[in-house]
């Protein structure tokens, strides 16, 4: 089979933003698992900024282990070998800068109006169903990181979700009005949202951003529960790029990792 016209231009729309990240770019037919395609080519050297994309994956995944799935043609499909400068302690914000990198590609792409946001700590949301989800995996020697996986997946062309997925997933299709998703385009400004935000973060933490991260946050203020049953009510992110939640006794706790679940009202 061949590619898809809409991502078989990928690398010239890439190349004529002239970016710092998205050479060299490789398009594939089909793959496992870009992630895997990608860890493996970063073992053997590959640079800062490569890039591998895919119509087509029979081994996507998720946070989690959770499987990604998604039909030939309708995603976008992409890993993005990282390598910045930074010690293992600045991973959490990395990660969660990626996340809003995906956001605004996103907003970029859906009609202007459109609520979309960033579920703590990498979920995109596009009226409060998921649209897209980040998997980022280091490589990690002592205190060092050496490299970055970061791993993309967003739902572009669906137009109907399997019953179990519709009440929670959505597509940029959905909500695209009139214009025609892309998924070129859509890596292009994924791609500059990463070249744009992930050194700076690396290096300088959150505190450039972190206007931008509450603006885009889907949990402020709502109940949340973590997987440990732990409940209370998020309020914010904080500089470390942890979520913060005010439980029920007043104390004010930092959750930096694991599944958040939004808990429904009482009644509903």
């Amino acid at each position: 089979m061949s590619v898809a016209p809409d991502l078989a231009c990928a690398a010239e729309v890439v190349r004529a933003r002239g970016l710092a990240i998205g050479s060299p770019l490789e398009v594939l037919d089909e793959t496992s698992s870009t992630n895997d395609v990608a860890k493996r080519a970063a073992k053997l050297g590959a640079p800062h900024g490569a890039v591998w994309v895919a119509d087509a994956q029979t081994a996507g995944r998720g946070r989690q282990g959770r499987a990604w799935t998604a039909a030939r043609g309708e995603a976008l499909l992409v890993s993005v070998l990282l390598r910045p400068t930074c010690a293992a302690s600045r991973l959490p914000p990395v990660s969660l800068v990626c996340g809003l990198a995906a956001r605004d590609a996103v907003a970029r792409a859906v009609a202007p109006g459109v609520d979309v946001r960033l579920k703590w700590p990498n979920d995109v949301l596009v009226d409060g169903r998921k649209v897209a989800g980040v998997l980022v995996e280091a490589m990690v020697a002592g205190s060092r990181v050496e490299g970055l996986i970061v791993g993309v997946g967003v739902n572009v062309h669906t137009r109907a979700f399997p019953p179990e997925l519709a009440r929670i997933a959505t597509s940029i299709a959905l909500h695209a009005g009139d214009r025609q998703p892309d998924r070129a385009s859509l890596l292009a400004d994924l791609l500059e949202g990463l070249a744009r935000d992930v050194e700076l973060v690396a290096s300088r933490g959150l505190g450039l951003v972190h206007a931008r991260l509450a603006a885009a946050d889907a949990l402020d203020g709502s109940r949340v529960r973590a997987d440990t049953g732990e409940e209370g009510t998020a309020s914010g992110i904080d500089l470390e790029g942890r979520l913060t939640v005010r439980r029920d006794d007043g104390a004010v706790v930092r959750w930096s990792a694991g599944e958040v679940h939004l808990v429904p009202p009482p009644g509903a």
